[in-house]
């Protein structure tokens, strides 16, 4: 048996384009003689559709779609895919998130995800009903043991936290499956990828069976998928690994004899994939920027350039995403931009090869001191001086961005946007933030790995202490404890969900650590109002990640109201 995975990029909801690719890609597996072409999961419509599935006739489309990915079907190839099934039975939800096998030109046999996520950035129980009893699909004699996504997630010897009472990986097992076999739609997360091959590793050891697992690759507005498609023996030796974060078609033979277990797997196709997390992450960040702007309509966009780290490394991904060509840096120097940061940008520009103007905006910046001079007589200059600088610069970039038709990114990073260190209508201005989700530490970490070959990002930018520029010798440690620090506290309160005394029994001074959670649970307001950032830790914020913005944190932080 001769199976192929099809790791594609699907824009949701856009039929006619994906159809085009899941057509070319039933074509080349006609052409290489497969048995069986795996796709991912949801792959009529892409995945998250959202509420979009509240739409009767986006339902109707799917249906539609199913039924052109079923006539691609011949009597020598059948197609399993994944797509959203009207649920008809009486007082059950309306959908379920389903497989369906279609051989000959027709569906011959379904599947429906028992296990619905609601964690993290999920929410499939809001629309799905979960599937019952499992029974093995049946292709030209061979049984499929189907499972999508999550069904694979809940192995008690494996996945340490139980959310559900059923596996239904093993029930297929136990149905007498020859083969087992999963669609996902899986979302990136750094690590995620070695995580996710070690634990089917396991299931197909477990079981003694082979096991293959079709992946979503590409961006769907915050969320990342790194594709990574996989196959193992019978005993969780890999056999087919496709390429991660890009689309990619992989075929694997499987002996008869091995089928039945009586003989050895030979290996397949096996892509490298990514070599390090700090490597995972840049391409993370690439692919997602690269998707976000092709599918909401961009060719080119624009960032402001103040010579410091995080816009010199949104604008390194920028231009390896969409090309040099198509990236413009903008300088907007005031009294108090030194020369140096100046001429750091310019090195930049000339690594990069991309697009460079500089608009002074002093002149600007007087006119305001001048406008609310009377209104604030008497009144020392304050943080409403420094964020007037922040928010013209974010007007001069939006102007930039409307005239030009340019997408205008985001250059704050995830420890700035945890603790507020960043102006609303200001640096927050864009439509997508690239490195909301990288913590500062991570942006040195990428930048370093960055130069690995030749210098991409000028040495000068990395050696010089951080600072917004916006008064006199201003560094951002003047306001916030040292990055290591302060991302260890993020990392801690936010991804880990630690409380304040077990991130100081870390051994973190408390009275850090309870100005830094403080600073985090303030700022709810702000990062409400944030463009949509990249996801690439395990709690991003902003999708995944819901806090009342008016509430009082007090008292779990050891504190009375």
């Amino acid at each position: 048996m001769r199976i192929g995975i099809a790791q594609l990029d699907f824009t949701i909801g856009a039929f006619d384009s994906n159809f085009e690719k899941i057509s070319h890609a039933v074509d080349e597996a006609i052409r290489r003689g497969a048995n069986l072409l795996l796709l991912p999961e949801l792959a009529t419509v892409g995945y998250p559709p959202r509420d979009l599935l509240d739409r009767q006739d986006f339902i109707e489309a799917n249906l539609r779609q199913l039924e052109r990915i079923a006539g691609l079907s011949t009597e020598d190839l059948g197609i399993l895919t994944g797509y959203v099934e009207p649920n008809t039975e009486p007082g059950g939800k309306r959908l379920f998130n389903g497989a369906a096998l279609c051989h000959g030109g027709q569906v011959t046999g379904t599947y429906r995800k028992c296990l619905l996520p609601t964690y993290d950035v999920f929410d499939e129980a809001r629309y799905f009903e979960p599937g019952g009893t499992v029974s093995p699909l049946v292709l030209n004699g061979i049984r499929l043991g189907v499972t999508i996504c999550e069904d694979v997630w809940n192995d008690p010897d494996l996945v340490p936290r139980q959310l559900y009472d059923r596996d239904p990986l093993a029930e297929q097992a136990a149905a007498g499956a020859d083969l087992l076999v999963n669609l996902s739609a899986s979302p990136f997360v750094v690590g995620k990828g070695r995580l996710r091959r070690d634990m089917l590793s396991a299931e197909a050891a477990k079981h003694g069976k082979f096991l293959f697992a079709a992946n979503q690759v590409g961006a769907n507005d915050e969320l990342i998928f790194d594709g990574h498609s996989l196959g193992f023996d019978p005993a969780g030796g890999v056999i087919l690994r496709a390429r991660d974060f890009s689309e990619d078609l992989v075929f694997y033979d499987i002996p008869e004899r091995a089928l039945r277990g009586a003989g050895p797997a030979a290996a397949g196709e096996i892509h490298p994939v990514a070599r390090s997390a700090v490597e995972e992450a840049y391409r993370a960040l690439t692919l997602g920027l690269a998707g976000y702007a092709r599918k909401c309509g961009f060719a080119q966009v624009v960032l402001g350039l103040s010579g410091g780290i995080d816009s010199a490394l949104v604008a390194a991904v920028a231009a390896d995403a969409l090309g040099p060509e198509n990236v413009l840096g903008v300088a907007m120097p005031t009294r108090y931009s030194s020369s140096s940061s100046l001429a750091d940008a310019e090195a930049l520009v000339a690594n990069l090869g991309i697009e460079y103007r500089v608009v002074p905006i002093d002149g600007v910046f007087q006119s305001y001191l001048d406008t609310l001079a009377d209104t604030f007589e008497g009144l020392a200059p304050d943080v409403t001086e420094e964020n007037l600088q922040a928010r013209i610069r974010g007007d001069v970039l939006m102007a930039f961005s409307n005239k030009f038709g340019r997408l205008l990114l985001s250059t704050g990073n995830k420890s700035e946007l945890a603790v507020g260190y960043c102006t609303l209508y200001g640096d927050m201005s864009g439509g997508l933030a690239v490195i909301s989700d990288v913590p500062k530490t991570m942006v040195y970490e990428i930048c370093r790995w960055l130069n690995r070959e030749r210098e991409v990002i000028p040495e000068s930018i990395l050696a010089k202490p951080p600072s917004a520029e916006l008064r006199p010798d201003q560094t951002d440690q003047d306001t916030l404890p040292p990055y290591g620090i302060l991302d260890r506290i993020l990392e801690a309160y936010v991804e880990h969900n630690l409380s304040v005394d077990e991130i100081v029994a870390e051994g973190i001074d408390a009275g850090i650590v309870r100005e830094v959670v403080q600073l985090i649970d303030r700022n709810e307001y702000k990062r409400r109002q944030a463009a949509p950032g990249l996801k690439i830790t395990s709690k991003a914020f902003g999708v995944g990640r819901r806090f009342p913005i008016a509430a009082d944190y007090r008292v779990l932080h050891g504190e009375t109201e």
